[in-house]
């Protein structure tokens, strides 16, 4: 077995905690910012809306796979790679599409649909990828996996907060919008200071799997966003719909990867040295080809 096969990364129960918190407020912010204009745009825009999700859950779950299959990582690091490719995409995607100048309102509907879409797609995309790499597979047989917990807890972290959201937004519309800017700050500050957090408690760790590690990232979340602009030109889309795709398969919610890591694989390795090299490095890839595309028209 591989040394990062063995690996646990330092985290207590205590950072769970506020991981866990910190999620549930970023997709509770997400959810506030949903309007009743963005679903009904939604639903006009039919075609770009399921190809965005094709992309998301089908697409990219499969292009994973397969690069796992020609880079052959070692049991960790592909469970790693395969759960980030399994995630709802990450909110800030929002924020990379409207830099880019793309489909705002369908970023923020395809961005919830997909969170709640996660409670299946995720799990399932995970365990039929994981046991189908027969390393990855032989180390999850020594790991007791409830598929009932991770759905629970996807459910708790996900799912309910934007429930909670869309109910506020529904009841109490005024608040909602006052707070929007406050929250999305909030989480969004909050959810870096976490990631560096946890880099300074785990440093030498990083730094000496950085080498392995980093260049897994790049080329899988290249291939992700890659592939997610691909797949919408392809299908002729409009511009602002293809840039937006292009963000809704490649900026993928890895703190979501690092609370189920961290909950069910008691911070494995490899797994967890990829989700949180992949939250880091997708600010910046984002950012770079969302100042790029937004030159794009």
């Amino acid at each position: 077995m591989n040394e990062l096969d063995q690996l646990h990364i330092n985290f207590s129960p205590q950072g769970l905690n506020i991981l866990n918190a910190i999620l549930s407020l970023v997709m509770f912010g997400i959810a506030l910012e949903l309007k009743k204009e963005d679903f009904v745009a939604l639903w006009k825009n039919k075609k770009s809306a399921i190809a965005a999700l094709v992309s998301h859950f089908i697409l990219l779950p499969l292009i994973t796979f397969l690069l796992v299959l020609i880079l052959k990582p070692s049991a960790s690091i592909a469970l790693g790679m395969i759960l980030v490719g399994a995630c709802p995409g990450g909110n800030i995607s929002n924020y990379f599409t409207y830099l880019a100048k793309g489909n705002t309102a369908l970023a923020v509907s395809i961005t919830s649909i997909s969170h709640l879409l996660a409670v299946v797609f995720t799990p399932f995309n995970f365990s039929f990828y994981g046991n189908k790499y027969a390393p990855a597979a032989n180390l999850l047989k020594t790991i007791h996996l409830n598929a009932g917990e991770v759905f629970q807890t996807v459910v708790l972290i996900v799912v309910l907060p934007l429930v909670l959201g869309m109910l506020l937004k529904h009841y109490q519309n005024s608040f909602a919008e006052k707070i929007v800017p406050y929250m999305k700050k909030f989480s969004l500050t909050a959810f870096a200071i976490f990631l560096i957090a946890a880099f300074a408690a785990n440093t030498k760790i990083f730094a000496d799997t950085a080498v392995v590690i980093l260049p897994l990232v790049i080329a899988h979340n290249s291939l992700a966003l890659g592939s997610g602009y691909a797949f919408a030109r392809l299908l002729h889309l409009p511009l602002p719909d293809i840039k937006t795709i292009t963000f809704e398969t490649g900026i993928q919610n890895s703190g979501l990867g690092l609370i189920l890591i961290f909950s069910f694989f008691n911070g494995l390795g490899g797994m967890a040295l990829i989700a949180a090299c992949w939250g880091v490095w997708h600010l910046v890839s984002g950012f770079a080809l969302a100042k790029f595309m937004s030159h794009l028209s």
